[in-house]
């Protein structure tokens, strides 16, 4: 496999070095964590002059190395290995394995030539056990699967080849090293089954494993389309499972998503500036996890493309909704959907997903949201075809998906 440079993240880890945080890299397993920790960063590193005696990395997933899984032994070790001022860079690899290691970690903050990167695996280590255990202390810089960018980059082979390739198996890097389809799908069949649900049940003592396999086949039948959890659970009473409460669903839903096996996109009320309670859309946080759950069937296009681009703009650094525009028609009110409204400081963008605009009549039907919006933001509609960009006669940038994905400036054209 080639090598995938992660830039995106690098940077990321560059623009926060000796910031006297501990710098967290989370995300969902598989993903690249330590990949981007070592080689990318420890050569980074090397790279500006620093000695490899002042970095001082561990990997706690190692046998050899299981004596650095007592807390005690590991804080000794690392301080006995600091001889000098100069800065020492401490890179430690699946820190969760260590038990008691939030007091570990935050104890190398009193050392002030002491700069600490960590990644943790699993659902041990979350978000919000990062919010309560480091109290402000820690810098999370979360990761997602590689971006079709990033995938095309280490593909070997045409570019329609490896986009073939990724809308079907998704940009987990491990997929550049198998073969044939048939080890892709059992890789990742095996993967969600055999790690990702499982670190969810262990963490959470999940009894009712039979609701949790159902939640996620319904999420993956249904990626993209609103729901809550009343809906959800009116869904298992139809198909005869009347024993799952809402709280049951809701607290499942949760889990998924603290284990970063999904994302949730709220609605927003564009011309109210508000957001709406509920229902949400959910999305996964790589494609592939939702191939592979319906066993890579039910391949609709629509909401492939939905679920690459939500994630291709979270990984720009985007806060994404989805849009919801209020307008009359008669004596009635209609809610217009706009599939995703983008915020970054301040800039905004609105983005609608079509396979097509082969016709006037298609082209009229998915700007009609957007040009409802009374303000002066990019509007942008995002086809399936590669075609050159262009405007449509009201203004609205239509733009290819490959165009779109590839081109890290394309919202700003």
């Amino acid at each position: 496999m080639k090598e995938i440079k992660r830039t995106i993240y690098l940077n990321k880890l560059i623009q926060r070095k000796e910031n006297n945080l501990i710098k967290i890299i989370t995300g969902i397993r598989r993903c690249g964590k330590s990949y981007l920790l070592d080689p990318l960063f420890k050569n980074y590193l090397l790279s500006t002059g620093i000695k490899e005696d002042h970095i001082i990395k561990i990997d706690l997933d190692l046998r050899m190395n299981k004596d650095f899984l007592n807390p005690d032994y590991l804080d000794s070790y690392i301080r006995n290995q600091i001889k000098d001022e100069k800065m020492y860079y401490v890179l430690l690899d699946e820190i969760q394995k260590v038990e008691d290691f939030e007091s570990v970690l935050n104890g190398f903050l009193h050392i002030k030539n002491v700069d600490v990167y960590v990644t943790g695996s699993n659902s041990k280590f979350l978000s919000n056990d990062i919010v309560t255990e480091f109290r402000g202390r820690g810098d999370e810089i979360r990761i997602y699967p590689l971006t079709f960018s990033e995938f095309l980059e280490a593909f070997n082979g045409s570019k329609e080849e490896a986009w073939n390739s990724y809308i079907m198996f998704g940009g987990l890097p491990l997929i550049l090293d198998q073969k044939t389809d048939e080890q892709k799908r059992n890789y990742l069949i095996s993967l969600f089954n055999t790690t990702y649900l499982k670190d969810i049940i262990e963490r959470n003592n999940i009894l009712r494993v039979d609701v949790l396999d159902t939640l996620v086949n319904l999420l993956s039948s249904s990626v993209g389309s609103l729901t809550n959890p009343k809906k959800i659970a009116d869904t298992f009473t139809s198909h005869g499972i009347k024993d799952v409460s809402i709280n049951t669903i809701n607290t499942y839903l949760n889990y998924l998503l603290d284990a970063f096996i999904i994302e949730k996109a709220e609605r927003y009320d564009v011309k109210e500036k508000k957001y709406i309670k509920t229902p949400y859309k959910y999305y996964f946080s790589d494609i592939d996890l939702r191939n592979a759950r319906i066993n890579f069937r039910q391949m609709k296009e629509n909401h492939i493309m939905e679920n690459i681009i939500y994630n291709e703009l979270l990984t720009r650094g985007y806060n994404v909704d989805v849009g919801v525009v209020l307008v009359r028609d008669g004596d009635t009110r209609k809610q217009l959907e706009v599939d995703f409204v983008c915020n970054q400081s301040d800039k905004r963008f609105y983005i609608q997903v079509a396979l097509n605009l082969d016709t006037r009549e298609k082209t009229l039907q998915e700007e009609k949201s957007l040009l409802n919006i009374q303000d002066n933001f990019k509007k942008i509609i995002v086809v399936k075809d590669n075609i050159k960009k262009w405007y449509t006669e009201e203004g609205i940038l239509v733009i290819g998906l490959q165009e779109f994905l590839l081109d890290k400036n394309s919202l700003n054209l």
